[in-house]
């Protein structure tokens, strides 16, 4: 019986079906940031710039949708939650308009590049390198922690490490075309 509130304090269970607005707001994002990133890279691409990594592109795709696919199968709609990862997941949807808000016009899905582009080294870029991967990295290991599917984390997360790995390293020889820091269109 004193296990009670420890346990409240864990798990969440609200009574509605929470879970799959949870969900329901992540596919929602990621469609909203693939129209965003289409258009971005539509504008990038008219003012010269040209796609790099495009073999790796849609293995990268499937990995992600896989995943959303997954969570969906995986997840009841009235699901409890553990909490300290639904507070994680706040934070990182935070972490995410930061990097968004820094990149600006420059942030796509796709690696587009010019040497003409700045090189973008303000916000969370002067803290660590490639801060949306950060993100989308941990948010591959909270979102399943969430609902208790450590499968999932695990599964996904050395998918996204391997292919992340191929990403990181072209995009890293497309930067270093790059000069420091110019100011952003």
């Amino acid at each position: 019986m004193t296990m009670l509130p420890a346990i409240a304090l864990i798990y969440w269970a609200p009574g509605w079906p929470a879970a799959w607005a949870i969900l329901g707001f992540l596919t929602l994002q990621r469609l909203g940031e693939l129209a965003y990133a289409r258009r971005n890279t539509a504008r990038l691409l008219a003012r010269g710039a040209v796609e790099h990594g495009r073999r790796h592109y849609p293995a990268m795709v499937a990995i992600h949708t896989a995943f959303i696919i997954v969570l969906w199968a995986s997840v009841a709609p009235d699901q409890p939650m553990i909490g300290v990862f639904v507070a994680a997941f706040v934070v990182l949807q935070l972490a995410r308009l930061w990097v968004l808000a820094t990149l600006g016009p420059y942030w796509t899905t796709r690696i587009i590049s010019s040497p003409e582009f700045p090189r973008i080294t303000k916000g969370p870029y002067r803290l660590v390198r490639h801060p949306n991967y950060w993100v989308v990295s941990l948010e591959i290991i909270v979102i399943p922690l969430m609902f208790g599917l450590f499968w999932v984390a695990l599964v996904w997360s050395l998918l996204n490490a391997i292919i992340l790995t191929i990403r990181i390293r072209a995009e890293n020889a497309v930067l270093s075309e790059r000069a420091v820091q110019k100011p952003v269109a």
